[in-house]
């Protein structure tokens, strides 16, 4: 996947070459310096902007395949966000705000499926509270539920602890875990945060729109480590630079 930000001797190619594959059931974070490509990455793989080449398939559909609607359809049903900013609603209650994507579409919540996702989530006893009401981290497991609840293939995650403080972030990154470790959940997470970045199975490293290392069973330390070396190994040549990790679907 290839994704050039303006035309000619301006352009800048904000990815370049990226080739991976998520498989079912994974949590992997994305780390890397400023200016990696790491947001361009996100919005190009949850189908929020289109790459200038190469292709993005999600639930065994190739995204480059479907007219705008189609697109907003798909991501609404089949892909999960959760971004530093909850995003929630301040009139609506907790649960209002976790059933918000199915009135979207259209459809009747499944009372049974949205009850579980708020046990899941640890706020069963909070389901009728607005987002005033809430801690930072109780807004930002509303944000988790509302991705989850549509079951989606895929749940993108932009920095989700950034806004929380150190406990807080923890609680919502063992639930995030425990979604994939549980669920079969499969999720994707930008951060900036080695010990966030731990508690995911696999971490990949972009450098200049590459992808310039990976590691996996990460420990804190060890992403620490990489991240420091990471300009030095992304400048190597050929040989000293691994190849792609499989297909962005």
């Amino acid at each position: 996947m290839r994704k050039v930000h303006g035309r000619g001797s301006a352009s800048v190619a904000a990815l370049d070459g990226v080739d991976i594959t998520f498989g079912q059931g994974s949590f992997t974070a994305v780390m890397g310096p400023s200016g990696s490509g790491k947001s361009t990455f996100l919005h190009c793989a949850a189908g929020l902007d289109r790459p200038t080449s190469g292709t993005v398939t999600v639930a065994g559909q190739d995204l480059a395949e479907l007219n705008e609607n189609a697109l907003t359809k798909l991501r609404r049903e089949r892909i999960g966000f959760v971004f530093q900013a909850f995003n929630l609603l301040p009139t609506l209650t907790v649960e209002q705000n976790i059933t918000l994507p199915m009135r979207f579409a259209g459809k009747r919540a499944d009372r049974r499926r949205v009850a579980e996702v708020i046990a899941h989530v640890g706020l069963t006893d909070r389901a009728r509270h607005r987002p005033h009401e809430l801690s930072g981290g109780q807004q930002q497991r509303v944000a988790i539920a509302r991705a989850l609840v549509v079951r989606p293939a895929v749940l993108f995650a932009d920095e989700p602890t950034g806004a929380l403080d150190t406990r807080t972030a923890a609680e919502v990154l063992g639930l995030l875990r425990e979604s994939v470790r549980i669920d079969g959940q499969t999720v994707v997470m930008v951060t900036h945060d080695p010990v966030a970045a731990s508690y995911a199975d696999h971490v990949v490293f972009l450098a200049d729109g590459r992808i310039a290392d990976r590691v996996s069973a990460p420990t804190a330390d060890t992403i620490a480590e990489r991240m420091t070396h990471l300009g030095a190994f992304a400048d190597a040549p050929g040989p000293g630079r691994p190849g792609p990790i499989g297909r962005v679907r």
